[in-house]
């Protein structure tokens, strides 16, 4: 088992940044492939970005290219997900998952735990 809690979201205004944690439990942090994926109100689950086990990264499409930054820090057990130039379509509950076969990719279903997420709000 793996028990995943995210943090770090909140309120913020267009064009400001935040950063998401993700802290994963359970076992051995360095061979998980972890990611984040959002849902916003009404809109279908969308990958954003992942990283295997080795740091491979992953970044979903063009909306979040260049402004989002996945990293890892295995002595911490932890994942982040650095938002800069954040906007109103950013909008929506970001979940870390865990892939025990350490990828990290981009299909939600090679994902075997979820934390509950973080609501992010950007506001106008």
């Amino acid at each position: 088992q793996v028990q995943l809690v995210e943090s770090g979201g909140g309120l913020v205004q267009a064009g400001g940044s935040l950063r998401l944690s993700c802290v994963a439990s359970g076992r051995t942090f360095s061979t998980l492939g972890m990611a984040w994926f959002r849902q916003g109100s009404g809109k279908e689950r969308e990958f954003v970005a992942g990283i295997s086990w080795n740091d491979a990264l992953t970044y979903g499409g063009d909306s979040v290219k260049g402004r989002f930054t996945i990293s890892r820090d295995n002595g911490k057990n932890t994942v982040y997900l650095q938002m800069s130039s954040l906007k109103p379509e950013d909008t929506a509950v970001y979940r870390c998952a865990a892939d025990i076969g350490g990828q990290g990719m981009a299909w939600y279903g090679v994902y075997d735990y979820w934390g509950q997420g973080t609501q992010v709000i950007v506001s106008t």
